[in-house]
């Protein structure tokens, strides 16, 4: 990390006249209910600590409580920006517990879902940092495209920012033709959207002063304080969960990871500008790959496991059987360790799940990223003015139910 200016004074200086601020809980800077105490000397940062646990709900405690398709909900209110990436990483999880493998059709519907997801998560970082520095215009322009993913959303599962969507081995019920029309309407309408909001902020004088330099970290740094998603590629480093140890068939994409150079916050910037690119090619693909496979199909036949729509439970005797059993966890689930990672927008979003046979978990833990992205803020603001440092978090995308689960 490199701070071009240092504190006037120093603790020792008699004329040293330091300010402690509490910079939230709540506070519309913080972007998020957590606090972080800092000491200032003018408007610089001489120190600080951050602090959490104002929401805290215990979401691994209640998750030991209750059957896997129960927990969905929960991770839901991870990270809120992106919550279907949520859910599809924990219905992964438990598919990988229990040996379900989902056809082709179901990977690519998630691969849909959770790329408009990404998009929309990115959407809301690159604004607010625009917004943090004085730029209205882009901030209110651009953010109407969340608005249009979340109606998507609304089409496919009934619910818009904590979705509950999908099901442990595929989904509720299949993309209809609005929900694809309404896709297709939003894939052609992006690009041009993306291209304007970039001409807004790229080039622009004021945006590059207030961002270029400013917070910048090196790929030593990212990585020993464990660094992932946007905030590690911006050093440099080409790590990306998709590629790495890929799932939902990104093995059939073709898609590039976007990297930068220094770090800062103009590199998170642009870097998730161009994994926005890369979600709206992805989209792309899965709808041409989706045409190839058989239509009607969106979970895998594991009906242990997978709860009957509620039309065939009212009318058939054994999917009133199956409903009853899976509900009151008649079926027990191996005993087994499992680990399973996805990109979330954020970075690594991991569930490591110890199951004893029953029908909920031993013991569940989340790799929340911006818990682990945040640890390294106070350090970082060390130097920097007040301002700077609240872009810098805005870069950092903190979600706070993602931060303090």
């Amino acid at each position: 990390m490199k701070h071009n200016n240092q504190p006037i004074f120093t603790d020792n200086d008699p004329q040293n006249e330091l300010v402690t601020l509490n910079l939230g809980p709540t506070h519309p800077a913080t972007h998020g209910v957590f606090q972080n105490v800092v000491q200032l000397d003018g408007e610089r940062i001489v120190s600080g600590v951050s602090t959490i646990g104002y929401i805290h709900r215990a979401f691994e405690k209640i998750a030991e409580h209750r059957p896997f398709y129960q927990i969905t909900p929960l991770t839901d209110r991870l990270n809120y920006c992106s919550s279907p990436i949520n859910n599809m990483g924990w219905h992964m999880t438990v598919e990988k517990l229990l040996n379900i493998k989902t056809p082709k059709r179901v990977d690519y519907l998630r691969v849909i879902i959770m790329e408009l997801s990404r998009i929309a998560d990115h959407i809301i970082c690159n604004t607010i940092i625009a917004q943090d520095t004085g730029a209205t215009t882009p901030f209110l322009y651009f953010f109407q495209f969340r608005e249009h993913i979340y109606e998507i959303f609304e089409e496919i599962c009934g619910a818009r920012l904590t979705t509950n969507i999908g099901r442990i081995g595929g989904l509720e019920r299949d993309f209809n033709d609005a929900a694809f029309a309404k896709i297709n309407k939003f894939i052609a309408a992006f690009p041009k959207a993306l291209r304007e909001f970039e001409s807004l902020l790229n080039r622009n004088r004021i945006f590059i002063d207030r961002t270029a330099g400013v917070a910048e970290v090196t790929q030593e740094t990212a990585l020993s304080y464990g660094w992932t998603g946007p905030l590690l590629r911006s050093t440099g480093v080409d790590y990306d969960v998709r590629i790495s140890e890929p799932y939902s068939s990104y093995e059939d994409f073709n898609f590039e990871i976007p990297v930068g150079t220094s770090g800062d916050i103009y590199d998170r910037y642009l870097v998730r500008n161009e994994e926005m690119w890369q979600s709206h090619s992805l989209i792309q693909q899965a709808l041409e790959k989706i045409k190839s496979e058989p239509k009607g199909i969106f979970h895998a036949d594991v009906p242990d496991f997978y709860l009957p729509g509620k039309e065939e439970v009212y009318n058939n005797m054994e999917a009133l059987i199956y409903h009853f059993k899976i509900v009151m966890g008649e079926i027990d689930a191996p005993k087994a360790e499992v680990y399973h990672a996805v990109e979330g927008g954020n970075g690594e979003l991991g569930f490591y799940l110890i199951n004893d046979g029953g029908r909920s978990p031993y013991r569940l833990h989340f790799r929340r990223p911006s818990f682990i992205n945040y640890s390294m803020f106070a350090k970082m603001s060390e130097g920097m003015l007040l301002s700077d440092a609240i872009i810098n978090m805005s870069s950092m995308n903190i979600i706070a139910g993602e931060l303090d689960a």
